[in-house]
This record gives structure tokens, sequence and C-alpha cells, in this order.
């Protein structure tokens, strides 16, 4: 019930997500259903996806990493690309590795732009997202769960959120004041409220949808089986 695909369609070669509130499980749900080969990657840092190959380019000049990625392309259908840190984390290969030469080499690039250091809502900072200058969606996700909470307990960059959407850090996130924040950000192209199992009631992930001036969907990425 509310998945993704059953309003919202992805858009172009190049599609960047942004927001909070399961872009990671976004990307992999996307990745699956999307037709050919996909590239899942960042333009800032990004954990790797331990079910898929993949290519990391922390030692290896452009010429190295592009036969790397071919070869990984030409037996699996989905890899991960970045550049590896201490953290664990994956950092952006675009600075040797432009976006717009990967798309000669995948049918899609899946894009993660921003992060949200696992709150299900954030307010985006003035260098925030980064989306590549070939893509051709944006798509920002929403954690349905903040819902009514505090806006200091559930926010990534709390005072921020707070100062767009002319309130207190300490009022509740009411789909109201998180519609205000998203409109005036006015970062994407579509908005998936996603968590929505989390709800007791769906109805007001419904509401903060109607409330977007974009395209928005409700949906559920909770994942029940192993292809989900």
């Amino acid at each position: 019930m509310y998945r993704p695909f059953d309003a919202f369609q992805p858009t172009g070669k190049c599609i960047s997500v942004i927001g909070s509130g399961g872009k990671t499980s976004f990307l992999r749900y996307l990745s699956k259903r999307l037709p050919g080969t996909v590239i899942l990657t960042t333009s800032t840092h990004i954990f790797p996806f331990p079910e898929f190959p993949l290519v990391d380019v922390a030692q290896m000049n452009r010429e190295q990493a592009l036969s790397a990625v071919r070869s990984a392309l030409d037996i699996n259908r989905i890899i991960c690309l970045g550049k590896s840190e201490p953290s664990g984390k994956l950092a952006d290969p675009s600075p040797f590795l432009p976006f717009e030469d990967l798309l000669k080499e995948a049918d899609h690039i899946l894009v993660e732009a921003d992060g949200s250091a696992g709150r299900p809502l954030k307010a985006h900072r003035p260098w925030e997202p980064v989306i590549p200058a070939c893509s051709d969606q944006t798509v920002c996700l929403v954690g349905a769960s903040c819902i009514g909470k505090p806006v200091s307990e559930v926010c990534h960059c709390p005072d921020l959120f707070a100062s767009l959407a002319e309130t207190s850090p300490d009022a509740p996130a009411t789909e109201e004041v998180i519609a205000k924040v998203l409109n005036r950000e006015a970062l994407a192209d579509a908005y998936l409220v996603n968590q929505i199992n989390a709800l007791p009631d769906p109805e007001s992930a419904r509401r903060l949808c109607d409330l977007i001036d974009k395209d928005a969907f409700p949906c559920s990425l909770l994942e029940k089986t192993s292809d989900s």
C-alpha cells in the first residue's frame, strides 16, 4: 500500500534524491525498478550498498575509473560508485569522473545529493543540496514520522527550519509548518512523504501532500520482502 510507484514516476536518466526520512531506502527501491543499468552514487557522501558491487575510485585516475565502471556494468545491472573514506562512507567521485561521463556508461544514474543525519525532517543550508548540472529530476523525501513532533527532536538543522517556518524549534512540525518550509525552499520537482506506515492514520500524510506546491505523494518504503 502506498508504494512510491503507485503514482510517482521517475523522469530522465539522472535523478537526484534529497531531503530526509528514507533517501537510502528510496535509492535502493528505485534502482531495482528502473530498466537497464543503474549507477548509485553521490554528490556529497553516502554509505555503500552492501547488496550491490562497489566501484571504489579512491586509488584510480579517470581512465582507470571509467574502465572499472564499464567492467562492473558488463556483469552487474546495478553498481555503487564513490571514493572511499576512513569514515566508511563514499565521497563524490565527480571531481575527476564527471556525472556527464557516467551518463554515457549507464542507462540511469541515481545521486544522493544531501544528508540528514538520520532525521526524518531537514532544512537545507545555503550550500545544499548539491544537484549535478546534468540532473533531469530532483526528488525530495520527507519522513512522515516527524508530523506533530517538536521540530528540535525530528529535524536536521532545526534552528534553520524554524526560521524558515517562522516558528520556534520547540513547536510541533505540523503539516502546515512542514509544507511552508518545503514550499519556501522549492528545491525539488516531486516530493515523497515516506514512512506513512509509522502513522496511526495516513490522512496527515495525505494532507501534507495536498499542501505542497509541487507533485507530492504519500508512500511507504518499509521493506517486507527481499524484492520490496
